[in-house]
């Protein structure tokens, strides 16, 4: 009794230092918290789990949102022997391991569940070796990814898994789990503000919710509250003031569109190391001077989407530090350059007259004419081919719909590029008035102005 009383002595002593994520791992399916459109009645994950029938599948979820516990659950739920195998460490070699492994229990009539750990990380063949054994149902193939199947995973494989999607966890799931957390660690009390920064700071991911808060408890032994103050100085530079999806988050982001809008390049500059440095990730700063590209700069100087494209390709290929360097290039061109927002308000506003209205009819010179019938039904007839007109511009010619001819959409800005453009749109308008089209000759009717 006394060497089983230390063995158990010892398991229990083990299982209190092991990380606070795992000592919260679920044990049962309705201990999982989150993921209800695939745990939820009559949801797959929970069919499979009630039938005992595991088929093979893919996990595809971003970190932290319960992929390798839903695996063991699963397999725990069909009685099935778990093999786990990590594609950053593994090899063929453990592949074919798992396949003998697999065939000496289904010889004593035991099912097996291969698990595959960042299985995107596998190449081409690893992947292959797995084909024949889950067709002839050796044993059941679950994949774990943090990257899109469709690109990741061979189709062949993809063709005989399902795939499930994971989604990150909402704030008021983190707050159950972390509710399990103060129980589990009797830590001293959070304030309303730092356990919404620690939510905040969480992003959907569990774990890392999880291990913020073990962090912040062991740094904090004895103190009778745990305040924001407390969370930044322990979690640093991971948390500072940018509180992901909160106000600070987005004013940061505000206060960086409206510096470029406003032709600043200092302030464009701040804002963006601001943002930087409280942990934004630079491609979503590098989405958002895209933005600023079509939305406040557009036809003025198209050079400044390229730009901005390269500078994103740039951070691609270096990463950070030194990517971000091309990021505020970026910023300091786009704040710099001449500003127009016609083609912004162009399609905002041919949007709204799409979907306010039915659906015009094609005038019939602009319709497509592949077959002999429709062209006996008068598609196409009259349409002129500008390249054989003068200029190769068909002067008089229309192409918008009845009830819209003359109806001005995009309006070009004396800036830039722009100005130049719209001094194109003019000399052919005096084109058209001059070739005494009646349409699209005088302004648009009151009825069709724009609004």
């Amino acid at each position: 009794m006394a060497p089983q009383a230390a063995l158990f002595d010892e398991a229990a002593a083990v299982a209190a230092t092991a990380p606070l994520a795992e000592r919260l791992r679920p044990r049962h399916l309705d201990e999982v918290v989150g993921q209800a459109h695939l745990l939820g009645p009559g949801r797959p994950l929970r069919v499979a789990f009630e039938s005992r029938r595991l088929p093979s599948m893919l996990l595809w979820g971003p970190p932290g949102v319960g992929k390798t516990t839903l695996a063991r659950l699963l397999a725990g739920a069909t009685g099935a022997h778990f093999i786990v195998l990590s594609a950053v460490l593994a090899g063929v070699k453990d592949i074919r391991d798992a396949v003998e492994q697999a065939g000496a229990l289904r010889a004593q009539g035991r099912a097996t569940v291969v698990f595959v750990d960042e299985v995107h990380r596998f190449n081409k063949a690893q992947q292959d070796a797995f084909l024949p054994h889950v067709e002839s149902g050796l044993f059941s193939f679950i994949g774990a990814t943090t990257e899109n199947p469709s690109f990741e995973v061979n189709s062949a494989l993809l063709s005989r898994a399902t795939v499930h999607v994971l989604e990150p966890l909402g704030e008021a799931e983190l707050d159950r789990l972390l509710g399990r957390a103060e129980a589990v660690l009797g830590a001293p009390p959070l304030t309303p503000g730092a356990r919404s920064a620690l939510l905040s700071h969480a992003d959907g991911d569990a774990r890392r919710l999880l291990n913020a808060y073990e962090n912040l408890a062991a740094a904090h032994v004895g103190a009778t509250l745990l305040d924001e103050a407390r969370l930044e100085a322990t979690l640093g530079a991971l948390l500072r003031r940018g509180d992901k999806g909160g106000d600070v988050f987005y004013d940061l982001i505000s206060a960086l569109h409206k510096s470029v809008r406003g032709s600043d390049p200092d302030a464009a500059l701040y804002w963006l190391a601001r943002l930087l440095d409280a942990g934004a990730d630079p491609r979503y700063a590098a989405r958002r001077l895209l933005r600023m590209a079509t939305e406040d700069i557009g036809l003025a100087d198209p050079r400044a989407l390229r730009l901005a494209l390269d500078a994103t390709e740039v951070f691609e290929r270096l990463g950070s530090p030194e990517g971000e360097l091309a990021l505020a290039q970026a910023a300091v061109y786009l704040a710099v350059a001449p500003k127009s927002n016609a083609v912004y308000k162009a399609w905002g506003a041919v949007r709204e007259q799409v979907q306010g209205e039915g659906s015009r009819p094609v005038p019939m010179h602009l319709r497509n004419a592949p077959t002999r019938l429709m062209q006996g039904l008068g598609h196409g007839d009259g349409y002129r081919y500008a390249h054989d007109e003068p200029g190769a511009y068909a002067a008089g010619e229309r192409y918008l719909p009845d009830g819209l001819v003359g109806r001005r959409f995009y309006e070009p800005v004396p800036r830039g590029l722009e100005q130049r453009i719209g001094e194109r749109l003019a000399a052919l308008r005096e084109q058209d008035a001059a070739a005494s089209a009646v349409p699209g000759a005088a302004p648009p009717p009151a009825a069709e102005a724009a609004p």
